[in-house]
């Protein structure tokens, strides 16, 4: 009796699954893909046997969202299964694929678009098949194990604190230098309601006992900021690892002058201290790919890449 679509998609879902885990034991294992917007792309190797599959989204992010400074507007995201060790063969066809479906989409012309795919870090035999097709990885998610010490010696005249609902126009000026920083390296896009938004948000968080901000300060200024949501905030990202419970480092700033004097390493020190007496597995942050002080900055406090998202803009110069 012949198998299912259904059935195979199903088993390559699993296998693939299993890889990730042998990967790297903080990848989640696979669950079930989302629902895409058309059939399933499917990738078949030389033997007739199906070798990946691959389902696109389309993601609308409004205006009034937060979520729409990390990002572009529209988001074409491909959720790749792909069986085999060597990815190369099955990630090339796939996004051969996906291109054909993308270059019939008029709207994925628009410069407020992007074409996503979020890889495994470690997963290292498919990335000729990435640049191939045009993409660039432009955005890090990196995950810190509870329990790795963080190097940091005390930094003479900065004290670090927990902020308080006073603190707001601090949290929230230091959260606009970070964005306005980032917005260097692509992966943010500063938008007209980004301010508001983060006033909004940093307004309920501070509301928090503890509130799960630090700021650092220098002879009562402040000078750094770290900002974390707790699990029961951070569900729209902790999905991508297997371990838990799971915070999100949001916000990771010093100002410029603070740089490379130990404050931010003082800073993020106290937040993991915290962090681990409340027993959370892993903490996760997103960092610029391309951004030179990020990863060995992050890579110094103890996390490490878990996953890349690989990207083209507009969605339709994927190649």
């Amino acid at each position: 009796m012949p198998r299912s679509v259904n059935d195979v998609l199903d088993e390559v879902n699993m296998l693939a699954g299993r890889r990730y885990l042998s990967l790297d034991p903080l990848l989640p294992y696979t669950g079930d893909p989302p629902d895409g917007c058309s059939s399933p792309l499917i990738a078949v190797d030389q033997a007739g046997r199906p070798a990946g599959f691959g389902l696109c989204c389309h993601n609308s992010v409004p205006a009034d969202s937060l979520d729409q400074t990390w990002g572009m507007a529209t988001r074409y995201v491909l959720t790749l299964r792909l069986r085999d060790p060597d990815t190369l063969p099955a990630t090339d066809l796939l996004l051969a694929q996906w291109h054909e479906h993308l270059s019939g989409l008029r709207e994925a012309n628009d410069a407020d678009t992007a074409a996503m795919v979020t890889w495994p870090s470690r997963e290292t035999s498919g990335v000729r098949a990435l640049l191939k097709h045009g993409m660039q990885p432009i955005e890090v998610l990196a995950a810190r194990p509870s329990g790795r010490t963080t190097p940091a010696p005390d930094v003479a005249g900065v004290v670090v604190r927990d902020a308080t609902p006073g603190d707001i126009d601090a949290v929230v000026e230091m959260t606009m230098s970070l964005i306005a920083h980032d917005a260097q390296f692509g992966a943010i896009v500063p938008r007209p309601a980004t301010e508001a938004l983060v006033r909004s948000d940093a307004r309920v968080a501070l509301k928090r006992q503890p509130s799960w901000i630090w700021l650092a300060e220098r002879r009562r200024h402040p000078v750094g900021l770290v900002v974390v949501q707790p699990p029961r905030d951070a569900t729209w990202i902790t999905g991508m690892t297997g371990a838990g419970p799971a915070a999100y480092l949001v916000v990771g700033f010093v100002t410029p002058e603070e740089r490379g004097t130990g404050t931010a390493a003082m800073l993020v020190r106290q937040a993991h201290a915290f962090l681990d007496a409340e027993r959370i597995a892993v903490t996760l942050l997103h960092y610029s790919q391309v951004n030179p002080a990020s990863g060995p900055f992050w890579a110094r406090m103890g996390y490490r890449p878990l996953w890349t998202s690989w990207q083209v803009r507009p969605a339709a110069a994927l190649r």
